[in-house]
Order: structure tokens, then sequence, then C-alpha cells
């Protein structure tokens, strides 16, 4: 089921073909097509013909997966609350710290890669001097700061290994 509900949010996001979803949650496209396969039982969503490639499929939500995203996505209010009444300090350094979790736990192939700031080609981390806001996002031109950095980026573009590499040890440095 969790997997279920992690396609279901991304197809939420954005229509996908079911390859790229095997290819994101790190399962065998088998693993995917069955909870896939699911997902359309329930109603939950649609196979239609890629519209790039008849021979390919995509996979979209109906009306009913949508609503349903939206109930997955939406964090507790109790969570909520207690994150907002962090001060921004602290809520910077726990998003620093997850993000740091994230990578290590995706070098070690426990999880398969997240679309976050840190892993994209348009971040420049420690690139401005303003401690508040030290990273540039070369995609929207804008200086932001560790309160702001993004763990699932809908603009996201996979930097190469060796700036990739090069990104992370300017990040880490701080």
């Amino acid at each position: 089921m969790p997997a279920q509900a992690e396609i279901l949010t991304r197809i939420a996001r954005q229509s996908a073909r079911p390859a790229d979803i095997a290819a994101h949650l790190g399962v065998s496209a088998a693993s995917a097509s069955d909870s896939i396969s699911s997902l359309v039982a329930k109603g939950l969503a649609l196979r239609l013909p890629d519209p790039e490639d008849g021979r390919a499929q995509r996979l979209l939500p109906t009306e009913a997966g949508l609503c349903l995203a939206e109930k997955l996505t939406a964090a507790p209010t109790a969570v909520q609350g207690a994150l907002a009444a962090l001060p921004s300090q602290d809520q910077a350094a726990l998003l620093r710290a997850l993000t740091l979790i994230i990578r290590t736990l995706q070098e070690a192939r426990a999880i398969p890669v997240q679309r976050m700031c840190v892993t994209c080609r348009h971040f420049r981390p420690r690139v401005h001097a303003n401690a508040d806001h030290p990273h540039h996002c070369a995609f929207v031109d804008a200086a932001f700061g560790d309160a702001s950095l993004r763990l699932d980026c809908g603009e996201h573009e996979a930097a190469l290994a060796e700036e990739a590499a090069a990104l992370w040890r300017r990040f880490d440095a701080a």
C-alpha cells in the first residue's frame, strides 16, 4: 500500500510512464506494474496511451485518485503546528539535516534518488555571502536559504555525477 500511495501522489502532480514510476520508486517494473494495476482496479488511476509514444502508456489519476492524493499529502495538523512553532533557524537546521540523511541513505542505495535541490543541476550551494540566503537556484534565478531547500522539486533536473559530487561537497562544507 505505501507504494500505491507514493505512485498516486506522484501522478497527481504529473502523469508518468510506468517505467519512470518504477525508477522513481527504485523497484522492478513488475513490482510497479502490480501497484499500478491495483490503483487502476480501485478506480484511482487510468492507463492511457502516451501522446509522445504510441507504444507506451501514461498513468493519470482519476478524480477519486486526486482527492485521495490530496489527503495523503496533507501533513497532520499537529505535525504542521509543531514544525511551524519551531524558530526559523531550527526549521532550516532540521531541513538541512534531513537532506543530509536522505543523501546518506541514497548513497547506501537504501532509498531511490529524490528530486532534491542538492542533486539538481540548477542548484548553486553557498554562492552568496548572505548567511540567510547562501544558495542560488539557476532555474528561478533566486537566492535562498536552508529553510527553503526542496526535497521533491517538480523542476528538478538531475546533475551529472561529477557535478552532483561537487554540489554535495560545497553544500556539506558549511
